[in-house]
């Protein structure tokens, strides 16, 4: 194992006593001071059906890194629903929370001194705010995306949260009465995952696949089925895996 690694600067040399000190009352041994110190970025809130699922897949993103002889370290970030502020002076955060998603990762990331970040994001704005984040660190990273809703159905159709919108102004040009307007908001948006469609999430998650940030074909799968869990546990171990200790270390002069 390379003792260049960047976490070093806190785990390496009796006087980083008090640091490893530290470390060992969240699960770090001995053996535990030489290995990479992986961020494991996680979206998860309960405030959007877009992040809901996000919890489970850190977990299994956990104790994969573990698995591949990394120390994982969890941390949490916001989100905001887009489609549950529109039309309201919430919207006026939207944007900004991206920036605040990615100043976040990347303080948790340098002011630990991680080698490298798992990133789980599923809305509009953690998706981006993960990347910028991972563009301006410079650290081995993969993201993970928690993946897209299953449609709802109604009356043989299936819906999303755009028939939703549609159906607000079919009521209002008299073409659904109430019942039907409250059916169709019944199911639009069955469970967890981001907004069915090629809407904001599902085209990011295709771009950052493309680009090779995420796995191949992970940008397609629904949060909630087992594909998505076991893709995110294939991601931590090829962080890991495709990044050896040499590929972790920086550079003496590396601050």
């Amino acid at each position: 194992m390379s003792e260049n690694l960047r976490s070093r600067v806190v785990t390496g040399g009796k006087q980083r006593t008090p640091n490893r000190a530290m470390l060992r009352a969240v699960g770090f041994g001995d053996e535990d001071f030489t290995k990479p110190i992986v961020g494991l970025a996680s979206g998860y809130s309960t405030i959007t059906p877009c992040n809901i699922s996000i919890n489970h897949l850190a977990l299994r993103a956990e104790g994969a890194l573990r698995q591949a002889g990394a120390m994982p370290q969890l941390f949490g970030t916001i989100t905001v629903s887009d489609g549950i502020s529109m039309g309201t002076e919430g919207m006026k955060y939207s944007l900004v929370s991206r920036e605040v998603i990615a100043d976040s990762i990347e303080t948790a990331c340098n002011a630990q001194s991680m080698d490298g970040v798992l990133a789980i994001g599923g809305c509009d704005k953690n998706m981006p705010g993960a990347m910028i984040a991972i563009a301006r660190m410079n650290i081995p990273g993969i993201f993970v995306y928690g993946g897209t809703i299953k449609p709802g159905q109604y009356q043989g159709q299936d819906l999303t949260v755009v028939s939703a919108f549609e159906a607000v102004g079919q009521y209002s040009a008299g073409k659904i009465d109430d019942q039907e307007l409250l059916e169709i908001e019944r199911r639009a948006c069955p469970g967890a995952g981001s907004c069915g469609g090629m809407f904001t999430a599902n085209t990011m998650s295709s771009a950052f696949e493309a680009m090779g940030m995420s796995l191949p074909y992970s940008s397609t799968m629904a949060a909630e089925d087992d594909e998505k869990a076991d893709s995110t546990e294939k991601s931590a171990l090829v962080l890991v895996e495709a990044h050896s200790p040499a590929n972790f270390a920086f550079p003496d002069s590396h601050p």
